[in-house]
């Protein structure tokens, strides 16, 4: 499917769900029912003791003959509230009709061949191509019953959609839930008779009606505890209110929500707002607990070529063409898949379509086994590759990106997952095919033909690096602002003559700290990137607003020098690593970091990457929407107006009175990396290893107990990029649950040197290169070759204060 068609499909689906949602064509899953009156009694409902309702049983494990001593869960001994410091692991659960997210709405003549088994009655027709793909296994015969299940629906929403948020939500609402109770089964020794797993309790109106159920994940019979299990820890006010009821008629029963992911504040103060409430009712401590322990969630899919999705992100084998059109994502075996490819894609591209596809997630989501903070829980603005892998010829790329978790997703949720994958991955290929001579950018009032290479300036890479350079410019000047209390010092503190603050003019740039990395696993972990400000004094021929205030000599410039560096470029620094206007900087950058390893790797032994690298083609990764009619000599004339008129006018207090000054390149030609020790990356970043790998099978893959995630993706192996697929499992997406889960079964087990900032044509020398030798007899040596990487001419920062007051207080002109 063409991809405007499969965005569109998707996007149009989620306006038409704004409205009321109508559950057809989803399974039937026990959930609470909607009450006609207010529930004020409860019980057990019949029936609730049987042996099939045990959770050995259930969970097809050997019935034991009675409960273990050391069954059940953790309680904390200073509060109500558990929290293991376990590493996390892993829980599977099957997902076999994700294998068929590459399906395009039917055809005309699809859909009459979808109908044909039982003309006139869609639900036996569903039921007849369902048996149909279950005894033949092939694929085309699934897809048929995929697209029957749809028509059945009557087309409500558009295919996309409807296969997105129903077919596959239906699918694992099912299989996640109970995969996540099964871990837990066997994890605390949830077996032997006081056991039992999916209890309901009834609800009653003051007449005695049935009014509604509680649905109970697990129930200890003998110590009277329900327990709810939430796979994104995030309890349900609507459930809470119902627990309400059944603790007043249960006034002996204890209560207790198990989490898979870390609790937020707000989740956690539901639980604990309970828990005060009974025990200020029952004069009795801990009635309500809370149980934390990190899982991460394996949905098991088996990729079909020609059925299954995949995007050209990080795929050297699929970067040929050009525009807008180079990633799109098809039903075929050419690119990359993972987790970070489905999470980005499932993220609205406006901040206003993913609050919409937020609400409808969470509307459709009837068991919470959406990830956790849903599809806006990723920040995506700190979306960054951190991991580069499994290269080798014919093996492609395995990566892992690191991003942070949105604090309030439902209200605020993240978006533009799918641009932010697409930079990450443009810019990569950017580097590797240019060669670096051309990665730099010179602002310079004096070189407006010397700008950027013309290649360079085509992609996004390009275009961000010389924008940094000018917001870093701007960043540079506000913090002078004398209404503030640094720039107040900042003032203070400088040098003066006749009583007035004198400075030189500046050249600044940005240029990389050394970077954490370690080299191991077959692969580069990129621990941290942090980026340095620096400043030096610089003259140019083209003048600024104004005359000059003074004519500072070398002493005084080096004590302004040494003013700037302890008060404004501190500050602007902070701005550069954690601020969200150089976001895309940092992420370009960390690309850059892993394609120099990759043409170290490549340089050793040929990987898929060989035909791209220094190949100085870069049509494949164009400036993209909205940046497409971007061009590097209008920024330059927007600089160059800046300096030449001023960007900020600022009064300062001086010995001869108030004065108006008026003020107005990212260099990364070094690239100093250390390859820390084995021990220390066990230390400080342990279970990093774990997490990139399980980054690569989960969604929703924290680093520990934070708000980090990882999410990766790379080129899939097996069935689904060979001609002959093996058959998929059977499968009902629409099912109604028994009261035994389905099993899924046993888990698969020499730089080039170009002027630099500023230079007046010199070739600087070559930087050092290697990494530290601490971590393995072989530097992991990346780093001569990231040299002219990145090189933005500082000496345009060139700072010009004016005098347009001839007396305290006044001005003139």
């Amino acid at each position: 499917m063409p991809r405007r068609w499969r965005l569109t499909a998707r996007f149009t689906a989620a306006a038409g769900l704004a409205a009321a949602v109508t559950l057809t064509g989803l399974p039937g899953i026990p959930v609470d029912t909607a009450s006609a009156g207010p529930a004020v009694s409860a019980k057990l409902k019949p029936g609730w003791d049987k042996r099939d309702r045990r959770c050995d049983v259930r969970n097809k494990l050997p019935a034991a003959g009675s409960t273990p001593a050391n069954s059940g869960f953790p309680n904390s001994p200073l509060g109500n509230f558990h929290k293991a410091d376990d590493l996390p692991r892993n829980y599977e659960f099957d997902l076999p009709g994700l294998a068929y997210d590459g399906l395009q709405a039917p055809t005309a003549a699809e859909e009459e061949k979808a109908l044909s088994k039982v003309p006139g009655d869609t639900e036996k027709n569903v039921t007849a191509w369902r048996k149909i793909a279950d005894a033949s296994g092939k694929p085309a015969d699934r897809a048929m019953e995929i697209y029957a299940r749809w028509l059945n629906t009557g087309k409500k929403r558009p295919f996309k959609t409807w296969f997105d948020k129903v077919y596959i939500r239906n699918q694992t609402n099912v299989n996640k839930g109970a995969g996540f109770e099964r871990q837990l089964v066997r994890d605390y020794k949830l077996v032997g008779p006081d056991w039992l797993c999916e209890v309901y309790v009834e609800l009653f109106d003051a007449n005695g009606d049935k009014v509604g159920e509680r649905r109970y994940d697990a129930y200890n019979k003998r110590t009277k505890e329900f327990n709810e299990f939430k796979s994104n820890s995030k309890p349900r006010a609507d459930q809470i209110a119902k627990d309400r009821v059944v603790a007043r008629s249960m006034p002996d029963h204890t209560f207790r929500f198990t989490g898979a992911k870390k609790f937020t504040t707000g989740q956690q103060g539901l639980v604990d707002d309970f828990n005060r409430e009974l025990e200020r009712e029952r004069g009795k401590p801990n009635q309500v607990r809370g149980n934390q322990r990190i899982y991460n969630p394996v949905g098991r899919t088996t990729p079909i070529k020609g059925y299954s999705d995949h995007q050209r992100w990080f795929a050297p084998g699929c970067q040929t063409g050009g525009g807008a059109q180079t990633m799109v994502a098809s039903a075929n075996s050419c690119g990359t898949r993972g987790p970070a490819n489905q999470r980005a894609l499932q993220s609205g591209r406006t901040p206003a379509e993913a609050k919409q596809i937020q609400a409808e997630a969470r509307r459709l989501d009837t068991r919470g086994t959406l990830p956790r903070g849903g599809p806006g829980g990723i920040d995506f603005t700190s979306l960054e590759l951190r991991y580069v892998g499994g290269l080798g010829k014919g093996k492609g790329m395995q990566y892992s990106m690191r991003a942070d978790q949105m604090p309030d997703p439902d209200n605020n949720p993240g978006w533009g997952g799918e641009a932010k994958m697409q930079l990450a991955s443009d810019a990569m290929f950017t580097w590797l095919a240019l060669t670096p001579d051309k990665f730099w950018v010179n602002l310079n009032p004096d070189e407006p033909d010397r700008v950027m290479d013309s290649k360079f300036a085509s992609t996004d890479a390009g275009r961000i690096l010389l924008e940094a350079d000018l917001q870093m410019k701007h960043d540079f000047y506000k913090a002078m602002d004398p209404e503030t209390d640094l720039g107040r010092r900042y003032w203070a503190a400088l040098p003066k003559q006749n009583g007035n603050p004198c400075m030189p003019g500046l050249r600044n740039w940005i240029e990389p700290k050394p970077a954490q990395v370690r080299e191991q696993d077959g692969g580069i972990y990129i621990l941290d990137a942090p980026l340095a400000l620096k400043s030096t004094a610089q003259e140019t021929v083209t003048e600024g607003p104004g005359e000059p205030i003074c004519d500072p000599n070398d002493a005084e410039i080096a004590a302004a020098q040494a003013v700037i560096d302890s008060m404004i470029v501190p500050e602007v620094e902070k701005q550069i690593n954690t601020a969200p206007q150089y976001a895309d900087l940092r992420r370009v950058y960390t690309s850059r970091v892993a394609a120099e390893y990759i043409r170290q790797q490549d340089a050793k032994n040929p990987t898929d990457f060989r035909s791209i690298i220094n190949s100085d083609d870069v049509k494949a990764w164009p400036l993209r929407e909205p940046h497409q009619n971007w061009d590097k000599d209008e920024l330059f004339r927007k600089y160059r107006k800046i300096y030449t008129e001023g960007e900020f006018t600022y009064d300062v207090d001086t010995a001869q009175g108030v004065r108006v000054y008026i003020v107005g390149g990212v260099d990364f030609s070094k690239q100093p990396k250390r390859n820390i020790t084995r021990t220390q990356f066990n230390v400080e970043n342990r279970d990093l290893d774990n997490t990139t790998v399980n980054s690569r099978k989960s969604d929703d893959t924290s680093y520990r107990d934070t708000d980090t995630l990882y999410l990766g993706g790379g080129k899939v192996t097996g069935s689904g990029g060979g001609d002959t697929p093996e058959p998929p499992p059977t499968q009902d997406p629409d099912p109604t649950p028994t009261d035994k889960p389905t099993d899924p079964g046993k888990p698969d087990p020499t730089p080039s040197q170009d002027p630099g900032p500023g230079d007046t044509g010199d070739k600087p020398k070559p930087p050092g290169g290697d990494l530290a030798d601490t971590g393995s007899d072989t530097p992991v040596g990346l780093f001569a070759a990231l040299a002219a990487a990145l090189a933005a001419v500082g000496g345009g920062l060139v700072w010009w204060m004016r005098r347009r007051g001839i007396s305290p207080g006044r001005r003139t002109g």
